[in-house]
């Protein structure tokens, strides 16, 4: 029988990733496209409601900090900030545009029967087990450059407590976001059965991320996930290989999850573990959450009938992915969503790398693929 924490993480991580699948199939809310749309089509639309999910959750966490909701600050996972987090948010950006969709995008987007998406998630598992293989460089090259040694937040190195730089740019933020939707640039006329608006989408995906940090500790992410999903299919061919790795054996997390008297355990490694009680449940729930949202408006169907090119740029965009969220480390979900709403160094850098990497992948993605 589940010990009491993991059932509880297990169906919270559930039930999270069910919502967070229907509401981004019916809004097409994607972190890709929010990015990718201001250099391909000089498009803000989708950029303001990222801004609106941000300011949101920054609000959230900072709200469930002060009144004890939120017990463990700044949450698990986070190191501090180093070269390494703008080089994968880099090779992260250039990877989800050609893709077609980040590591949530392209599990939702499978889910509504996207082949092209299924590749996508393909490179990302191959990706990730690839990066064990450069592991002991990487995680070298990564402490070498650690910026500020023993400091993860922006207000931690400041020395200020974290309403202080919060709470300003929450409310400047706010101004600037009610003021966009008085103009109506925070909504468009949609006409297709059962939409939602992406902006009552970034609220609800808001919700969920602050959810998932009550109720498991941490704000969504999904990436280790893929790396324990690939290291147990290439174990299943070369076995010791993959026990020799040793990215495998790292145990990435190590906490006292709320509602627990007892620290959790677990790694990238293809054993079940706290990972896999987080992040499996989240990944099989975005991608059923979606599948029951296209089918219940009768739009499930699979999409196969692609030019080769958009085939080949979905697994090429995957390996980078998959690379670039071990490297980075992490994902645009965990940072974005997670991380910059308490001013994470990593998350900061994360951002640093991503916006140039989203440019060269949209020039990319409009030579070679869409042309």
């Amino acid at each position: 029988m589940l010990e009491q924490p993991y059932l509880l993480i297990i169906l919270s991580s559930l039930a999270i990733g069910l919502t967070a699948g229907f509401v981004m199939h019916r809004s097409d809310f994607c972190v890709t496209a929010c990015f990718r749309d201001v250099f391909l089509f000089r498009d803000f639309f989708l950029m303001r409601q990222m801004l609106l999910l941000v300011v949101v959750g920054m609000v959230l966490f900072e709200a469930g900090r002060l009144t004890g909701a939120i017990s463990i600050y700044p949450f698990p996972g986070l190191g501090p900030p180093s070269l390494s987090n703008v080089i994968g948010g880099f090779i992260f950006g250039i990877g989800m545009v050609l893709a077609g969709g980040c590591v949530c995008g392209s599990l939702f987007k499978l889910g509504a029967g996207s082949a092209a998406s299924l590749l996508a998630v393909i490179g990302m598992l191959t990706g990730s087990a690839f990066y064990a293989e450069i592991h002991p460089q990487w995680s070298a090259f990564a402490k070498s450059t650690v910026l500020i040694q023993g400091v993860i937040t922006l207000p931690q190195w400041l020395k200020l407590p974290p309403t202080a730089l919060l709470l300003p740019l929450a409310t400047g933020g706010s101004f600037w976001l009610f003021r966009e939707f008085r103009a109506g640039r925070m909504d468009r006329p949609a006409f297709a059965v059962g939409h939602l608006a992406p902006w009552r989408a970034a609220l609800i995906l808001a919700f969920l991320g602050f959810a998932s940090y009550v109720l498991i500790g941490m704000p969504l992410g999904i990436t280790t996930s893929y790396s324990k999903l690939g290291a147990g299919i290439e174990a299943l061919f070369a076995p010791e290989h993959v026990n020799n790795l040793g990215y495998f054996a790292v145990q990435s997390i190590n906490y006292t999850p709320p509602f627990s008297d007892r620290p959790i355990i677990g790694g990238p490694g293809p054993q079940l573990d706290a990972v896999s009680a987080i992040q499996y449940p989240l990944l099989i729930g975005i991608i059923c959450g979606a599948f029951f949202s296209a089918a219940r408006l009768g739009e499930w169907r699979l999409q196969w009938r692609l030019p080769r090119r958009q085939f080949v740029s979905a697994l090429t965009g995957g390996l980078l992915l998959g690379l670039a969220a071990r490297m980075a480390p992490s994902c645009n979900v965990w940072h974005l969503w997670g991380g910059m709403p308490i001013l994470a160094l990593q998350s900061i850098l994360f951002l640093v790398g991503l916006i140039p990497g989203t440019w060269i992948g949209a020039r990319l993605l409009a030579r070679f693929v869409i042309r």
